[in-house]
């Protein structure tokens, strides 16, 4: 080893993660793309059938096997239906919004509060671990108390015609009375409790970028007059945006294979996305399109991450 150059040497202490990362997670997706050329198997022991190549995904992609899956993989851009319910019948773009205003809202709570937490005032150690608390509670547990809260007659936030509650007298923000069996506003609320649940992870890594920065330099800027804004401006902002952007795409990642939170808040047949859409079609024995609805999903999240890497990463001091 003594031989080898530090480049070599790098590969060589790498080489058991990328053995690992080879066997967990790049054989299993060329498996899945493999089982995805194949049509399903609707009847016989066998579970695919005969070689079709790249029909399924010519049919997912163009809306030709829409009507053989328990939602739709695209929105049926009709006249004959509203626009809006075409968008949240199609599992690509539920996930899509969820994807967008989760990681977005997720983003500004949690570097607001990594803000707080980096600043020093009495009783910060039990303001952090009452933001972490969130975090760990398990997601399924954490669907239940959201599908409770909003459950007709028994939920504190959700009244009734006779009794109404005060998310049902918000006017343009109001709920129905069975928000959970409504498409838009189960989304809407799933994304708060992701909100809820997640924003303390941003938080934790946003503050640990804070704390990373040389505190000489706020008080260089203090001593020529800098406002806070502009300490924020020139100096905080640029310094931890890496870490945002690392964090935003960790959450991205995320967000894209979301399942658990929909299918314990409001249920996949209400609330449709790519990971509901590959388990329901998974369970209806259509074996085939659910590996290729699988694949499309891991190549979307290739591509986000793609794009992280490409746009920000050289230009912001990289990953």
């Amino acid at each position: 080893m003594e031989s080898l150059s530090e480049t070599a040497y790098a590969y060589l202490l790498l080489a058991p993660a990328l053995l690992l990362l080879l066997v967990i997670a790049v054989y299993p997706l060329i498996q899945t793309f493999g089982y995805s050329l194949f049509a399903d198997q609707l009847t016989g022991s066998s579970r695919l059938g005969e070689f079709v190549g790249l029909q399924n995904y010519v049919a997912l992609l163009t809306g030709a096997r829409n009507f053989a899956l328990p939602s739709n993989f695209l929105p049926n851009l009709t006249s004959q239906f509203p626009f809006i319910k075409n968008v949240y019948s199609s599992a690509l773009m539920v996930t899509l919004i969820f994807t967008g205003f989760s990681v977005l809202f997720e983003t500004l709570v949690g570097f607001a509060q990594a803000l707080v937490l980096d600043q020093d005032f009495r009783g910060r150690r039990w303001v952090r671990v009452a933001i972490i608390i969130p975090w760990a509670v398990p997601i399924v547990i954490q669907g239940m108390i959201f599908y409770l809260m909003f459950q007709p007659n028994i939920g504190f936030l959700v009244g009734t015609p006779q009794d109404p509650a005060f998310l049902n007298q918000i006017g343009p923000l109001s709920i129905s009375y069975t928000p959970l069996r409504n498409t838009a506003d189960s989304l809407f609320l799933i994304i708060i409790a992701d909100v809820w649940k997640t924003s303390a992870f941003m938080a934790l890594l946003i503050l640990a970028g804070l704390q990373s920065i040389d505190r000489s330099l706020y008080n260089v800027a203090r001593v020529s007059g800098a406002t806070k804004w502009q300490q924020f401006k020139m100096i905080t902002f640029p310094l931890i945006l890496p870490t945002v952007l690392v964090a935003m795409l960790f959450r991205t990642i995320a967000a894209m294979r979301v399942y658990g939170i929909i299918e314990t808040m409001a249920g996949c047949t209400t609330v449709p996305s790519l990971s509901c859409l590959v388990v329901t079609t998974f369970n209806n024995s259509l074996y085939a399109t659910s590996a290729t609805v699988a694949f499309i999903t891991a190549v979307l999240i290739g591509i986000v991450v793609s794009v992280y890497i490409v746009k920000f990463a050289d230009a912001e001091g990289g990953f």
